[in-house]
Parts: C-alpha cells; structure tokens; sequence
C-alpha cells in the first residue's frame, strides 16, 4: 500500500471509490441567523431532523458550549450521524454536516432548516 497526498482541486478528479457497495451521502447546510442559537434549539432539531429524514437515533443529541465560539451539537443514527456547529462570534453563523449511510432527501434537511432556524440566507451542497 502507498501513500498519496493530493491537492483539494484535484480530490474529486481522482479519488477511487473504495467501496461502492456502501452508500455514503454527505450534506452540508450553513446559513446566517439573526439570534444565537442554544443548546435546546440544536437538540429539538437534531431530534426533529432525525424524524423528517427516517434516520434511526440511537442516543439522544449531545450539546456542548465553547465559550470562545458557540453551541455544538450531534446526533448518532443507526446509519451514522449529524454534526450541528453555531457561531455566535465572529458572526451568527451555523453549519450542519451530515453523514449517512442510508439514501435522504437533501430538499427535506434544507426546508427544515429553513424552518426551524429562520436564516437570512442559507447555503447547501451535497455530495
């Protein structure tokens, strides 16, 4: 085996997929909000999130406060998991990183997290 380092512009032109036979699908979701975004709000929407993508939890969302930056939150599902991150400085800024081994629906995220967190804008890209 051999070791290879390559460029981020060159990542997707030349990473081999290991293992086609597992699904991976990837989201992320990041979006500017007018008010800072706490411990409850992450965990009711990981949970609810959990719900609106027919993942199987398998503990309740854990949260944890920085005092430097913001909240952070996770959830584990049965077919992996959801990472929840929001900035209260430099900016109020949130990003949601999801990873699963089991087929979601990208549109159903994003219209929750239009939702629940009522950005000013929001941005996603799914992969």
């Amino acid at each position: 085996m051999t070791a290879r380092s390559e460029r981020a512009g060159d990542a997707e032109k030349t990473v081999h997929d290991l293992a086609p036979e597992i699904c991976r699908q990837r989201l992320v979701v990041e979006g500017l909000s007018i008010e800072p975004i706490d411990a409850a709000s992450i965990s009711g929407y990981l949970t609810q999130l959990s719900t609106t993508i027919d993942m199987t939890a398998l503990m309740e969302p854990v949260t944890h406060q920085s005092p430097l930056y913001g909240w952070a939150g996770w959830i584990h599902w049965e077919t992996s998991g959801a990472h929840f991150y929001a900035w209260d400085v430099p900016r109020l800024f949130f990003s949601v990183d999801i990873y699963a081994c089991k087929p979601f629906s990208a549109a159903a995220v994003v219209e929750l997290t239009r939702k629940w967190f009522d950005p000013t804008d929001v941005v996603y890209k799914a992969f």
